[in-house]
């Protein structure tokens, strides 16, 4: 439900832009508003689970997103739309962590966590795909606010399941840091606001540096709250290990390139290829599908290779399928320029997500496993709406830039891919400084280990 949301309204995006009357740079509101939201609360949301008990939290998070699900299908306007799309992302907030803190908890054995994860991180990375080719059918025959209804039915099964399949977890005495929240909701809003903002207006206008500024400001703030909070929302000493800072940066790196590609794709598809919503989301199955095959390759592979070693490969294969994308024209057929890129990038992304979930997670203490799996979520979100912000702005320049022609959607679209292949080459360059090393560390450390056993 919460990755396929990030999703579902990326194929009906020019149906709710005519519809609500919004630009291309209005509507990635539709999305920031979620992601912007959930990865904002993510912390605050991990941290209430430890103290409330973590089925409790993933139960009324599900509640809270079934009924946010239906005010955003009835939103009569855009401003009711994205209200309604920042309060789902406040309800994902609250029942992410804790779905996986409760699965982390749930298979204490090294084996079966790996293969528990596997799956998980294929949800959490292929949802997103499932997303756009649900919301492609939806709309096509009903309408795009079919999207949001669907999680009703879904929520409510849950909310009974729950229950009956899932057994609490011990509470901890404690407070909730509501100050880190806002600080670190405000940043990143600020931030994303500004990006946009640019792609809208330029970046002479005043209102850009000051939102930017302002977000700079209070993630700073956020930074100087956690590091004097008794109980901070992100312990700062989950940073202490070189593994898990790598594998949120790696992260957070991946996501900025990674999920505006599923934005920019579906309109490249409908406004140039004039696919409509169902062909575009259809579109995007040769990578859905590579993507779910590779989960069962996975264990072995990060048996044999290790979690680095895949990754890297994972993020090479990915570079490659992304800068392959990036050569799309107005000229382009799908099958010639876009179905074997896609195909190459399913490869990679499925070899990427479980490695940055499992190093994420290395090493923590069981009283910090709902603010690192807050960590590893907030990386996602975070990267998912930064980059979509920064690379919007560079559509729009790209756009304003070409010659007045009917090919300049397509040549700002090009441009933005580029600039994703760009994001993931840092994130394959975070894994190389910071993973690789403490990787080759700790198997030197282990194998001294057994030979003096």
């Amino acid at each position: 439900m919460m990755v396929l949301d990030g999703s579902v309204l990326v194929t009906a995006l020019p149906e709710i832009g005519r519809t609500l009357h919004l630009s291309t740079a209005a509507l990635t509101w539709v999305q920031n508003a979620y992601i912007l939201a959930f990865g904002g609360f993510l912390l605050l949301g991990a941290r209430a689970g430890d103290i409330l008990g973590r089925r409790k939290t993933f139960s009324a998070g599900i509640a809270l997103f079934s009924l946010a699900s239906i005010l955003a299908g009835l939103a009569p306007s855009s401003s009711l739309l994205l209200a309604a799309r920042a309060l789902q992302g406040l309800a994902a907030a609250m029942a992410t962590p804790s779905a996986l803190a409760l699965l982390s908890v749930s298979f204490s054995e090294a084996r079966e966590r790996s293969k528990a994860i596997a799956v998980y991180s294929a949800v959490s990375g292929a949802g997103g795909s499932v997303g756009l080719i649900i919301g492609g059918l939806l709309t096509d025959v009903i309408s795009w606010r079919a999207g949001m209804f669907l999680n009703v039915p879904i929520g409510v099964a849950l909310l009974f399941m729950v229950p009956r399949y899932m057994r609490e977890t011990e509470t901890k005495a404690g407070r909730l840091d509501i100050w880190g929240a806002i600080t670190s909701v405000i940043g990143m809003t600020a931030l994303a606001f500004g990006f946009v903002q640019a792609a809208s207006v330029g970046w002479k206008v005043p209102d850009v540096w000051g939102a930017i500024a302002i977000g700079g400001a209070s993630l700073a703030a956020f930074i100087w709250v956690e590091a004097r909070a008794k109980e901070p929302i992100t312990p700062l000493r989950l940073f202490a290990s070189r593994t898990r800072s790598g594998a949120y940066l790696g992260r957070l790196l991946l996501l900025c390139g990674n999920y505006p590609i599923f934005f920019f794709v579906p309109q490249f598809l409908q406004n140039v290829l004039h696919f409509d919503s169902l062909e575009a989301g259809l579109a995007i199955m040769p990578f859905t599908a590579v993507q779910f095959a590779m989960m069962y390759a996975m264990p072995s592979l990060v048996a044999r290779f290790g979690n680095a070693k895949v990754l890297i490969a994972g993020l090479v294969i990915a570079i490659t399928g992304t800068s392959w994308l990036s050569f799309i024209s107005a000229d382009s057929s799908f099958f010639l320029h876009l179905f074997f890129p896609l195909i190459v990038m399913g490869c990679g992304a499925g070899m990427i997500f479980q490695p940055f979930t499992t190093l994420g997670l290395s090493g923590v203490k069981d009283k910090d496993a709902g603010a690192a799996s807050g960590l590893v979520n907030v990386a996602h979100q975070t990267g998912a709406s930064l980059g979509l912000a920064v690379l919007i702005a560079v559509f729009e320049a790209a756009n304003r830039s070409a010659s007045p022609s009917g090919t300049s959607f397509a040549h700002a679209i090009s441009v933005s891919l580029v600039g994703s292949a760009v994001f993931l080459t840092a994130s394959l360059l975070a894994v190389l400084i910071l993973l690789l090393p403490a990787d080759k560390a700790q198997r030197t450390v282990a194998a001294e280990t057994q030979n003096a056993s």
